[in-house]
């Protein structure tokens, strides 16, 4: 079992183009079944963090490949702009 403290402390790795999207800072939570639905990662910093922050990464759970013990990987093919942040989508994946 881990801890949200533990899943904070990894690095989370998209093995599509081996880009680092960042740590994790936030965690979606379905209220009626208490599964982790989504893990959310900061957006990259806009100049220095001067002028604040991207949106957000939301990567649903299915996208997560592998919890390692510095790195977590997620198979990311692509984001899509939402209003709170960037869902990542992978077009095989079932709609919900």
């Amino acid at each position: 079992m881990l801890k949200t403290s533990e899943l904070r402390a990894r690095d989370v790795i998209n093995i599509v183009d081996g880009r680092r999207l960042g740590w994790i800072g936030d965690v979606e939570i379905d209220v009626e079944s208490g599964r982790i639905r989504a893990i959310v990662v900061p957006g990259p910093a806009r100049w220095f963090g001067l002028f604040g922050r991207d949106r957000d990464y939301v990567i649903p759970w299915e996208q997560i490949v592998k919890f390692g013990q510095d790195v977590i990987l997620v198979r990311v093919p692509g984001f899509v702009d939402m209003e709170q942040g960037d869902r990542a989508t992978d077009p095989e994946a079932p709609r919900r």
